[in-house]
Parts: structure tokens; sequence; C-alpha cells
């Protein structure tokens, strides 16, 4: 086992039918909706935007292995609905020039907009400017994938993960679920307004959609991480407690209670899905740079999206027959 497959796979029990199952399919070349075998294999991406750029690369991997078409449906959080989306697409090798691109980051996530009461990270200019003139996402082809996308976010009312997937039908819905779905509290303003219910970030309750998976009838389920096994996630600092606790109350106020808990329930989250009886996670390196979650520095970004491939081609190339 090389240093990177030891890195980066959790849950060695569970590694087994996972991979069995992926080789198998490509193997026989089924198809989504064509299956005899009576399983539902999920691929599970973990949001955190800018940090999405591991989880993205291990994506690549996926598309470049040609395995896609063994998957049943994609769920995804935050950004990793949106890696969902070019992925489906054909275009997650792509659309990684929508983390190096000169001015798409720089006017995505923009801190300096606070002080003339704008917002931290502009999500309607990355879903309805960058990704339709800049790095244009393919709608129809996401749309038309018998490999079903599945975005996650917060309902602002119950404060519940709720998989948007039955509210998509064209581009314009796509746009707008994967905006809802990354719509970070706080930084990205005001809730967005879908199906007539107000939604904030997928990562209020849910960063990685295993669950929703679950609940969707997953019985395997192959998760993208976006951070490394040793990583230590710091708790919220008073200032942020402070301003997102607020923001939540007024605009998001079933959200707030899940979020509040959510530091405390990661490591729920962690034993969870080392419990799943068929799960492979793959995750980071140790010893992989940090990247935060509005990070825009072209070379950092390009350095996880690049150990997130070679993470990804570590465990899922021998079932290629690579």
């Amino acid at each position: 086992m090389t240093d990177v497959e030891e890195t980066s796979v959790a849950g060695p029990a569970a590694l087994e039918p996972v991979l069995d199952l992926l080789a198998r399919r490509l193997r026989e070349g089924s198809r989504p909706g064509h299956r005899t075998d009576g399983a539902r294999l999920a691929l599970v991406i973990e949001g955190g935007s800018s940090r999405a750029t591991y989880s993205h690369g291990m994506a690549i991997a996926v598309e470049q292995l040609g395995l896609l078409p063994c998957f049943d449906a994609v769920y995804g959080s935050s950004a990793g609905a949106i890696i969902g989306a070019f992925l489906l697409a054909g275009q997650s090798e792509f659309s990684i020039a929508g983390w190096l691109h000169p001015n798409l980051m720089s006017t995505f996530i923009r801190p300096s907009r606070v002080l003339r009461g704008g917002v931290v990270a502009d999500i309607d200019y990355l879903l309805n400017t960058a990704y339709v003139e800049l790095v244009p996402l393919d709608a129809a082809a996401a749309l038309a994938n018998p490999v079903t996308l599945h975005p996650i976010a917060t309902d602002g009312g119950s404060g519940a993960a709720v998989d948007l997937a039955p509210w998509v039908s064209d581009e314009r819905s796509l746009r707008t679920a994967l905006m809802a779905s990354a719509c970070m509290p706080v930084l990205a303003g005001p809730p967005v307004e879908f199906a007539g219910r107000s939604w904030v970030d997928a990562g209020v309750v849910e960063n990685i959609p295993f669950r929703s998976a679950a609940a969707g009838g997953a019985t395997h389920q192959l998760v993208l991480r976006t951070r490394r096994p040793d990583e230590v996630v710091p708790p919220p600092s008073r200032t942020e407690l402070r301003v997102a606790g607020r923001y939540l109350a007024r605009r998001a106020p079933g959200a707030l209670e899940p979020w509040l808990a959510r530091h405390a329930l990661r490591g729920v989250d962690e034993t969870d899905l080392l419990a799943l009886p068929a799960a492979v996670q793959i995750r980071p390196p140790v010893g992989s740079p940090v990247v935060s979650r509005t990070a825009r520095d072209p070379r950092l970004l390009q350095r996880a999206v690049n150990l997130g491939r070679e993470a990804a081609l570590a465990v899922l190339a021998p079932v290629a027959g690579l």
C-alpha cells in the first residue's frame, strides 16, 4: 500500500464491497436504470467552498478513469454539489479553470465588499455569470445524464438537510438549486428562495451528505472528502458565533440550532461514516496543506486539486485495471 493510500482511505473493513461493485459494473458495462445487481451506488461529495478543490481533484479521477457510469447518483453539499454538476456534464477536468481563472476567484470571493455592505462570496455571480460566460457549465448535459444529481441544502425554516433533486427540471432550476446548496450564512448574503422555501448552505447541517444518500436508498457509497484524517477543526470563534447566530436567528431561524451544534457533532459524523456497512472515504493525505473556505491563491488551489486527484487515483486506478 502506498503512502497516499494509507493516509487517504478510511474504513478498510468496508473497502472491498464498494470497490468490488465498481470493478464489476465497469467490467460488465452496466448503466444506470439497467442494473441487475440490486445495489444503489452513490458518489458523495463533501463541500467546503475553496477547500473543495480536494474533492474536485478526486472527481477528476473518477471522470478520467471512466467510472461515472458505474454510479447511480451523485450527492453533493455546497461546492460539492457544483462539482457534481460539472462531473455529470463531463466537465470535471475542464472546470479546473474555475479555480485558476485570473478574475473569477477574486470576483467571487472578495472580503473588502463587506465594507460597502456587500457579500464576501458572491454566489449569484459564480453560478449565473462565471459558470455561464467564463467556465460555462453544460447544464443540459448534466440534466440529461442518467446518473442523477442530488444537491443538498438546509431548509431555513425547519433546519433540515433536504435533497433538492425533486425541484430540478431545467437549467434555471439547476443553477438555483446549486446556489441554495452553496449559500454560506453571512458570507453569501440572504438565503436563496427556491421551491417556495428559503435555503442556506448544506454545510450548516450536512457538509458530507452521506445520510441523504442513505435516505435516498444508497446501499454503497464512495465519499470524496475535503479534510485530512488528522485535521483538527477549531470551534467557531466568539465573533463567528455572534455574527452567524444573529444572521440565522433573523433569516433562517430553523437552521440556528443545528448550526450551533455542528462542531460538537463532527465526531458523530466521522463515527457514523465508519459504521456504514459499505462505504469508502477518499481523503487528502496527511501533510496536505489546509485550504480555507475563502482561499484564492491559485498555486494553493492547484496543489489541492492535484493532491485530491492523486489520492483518488491511488484508490480507484486498480479498480479500472490500471
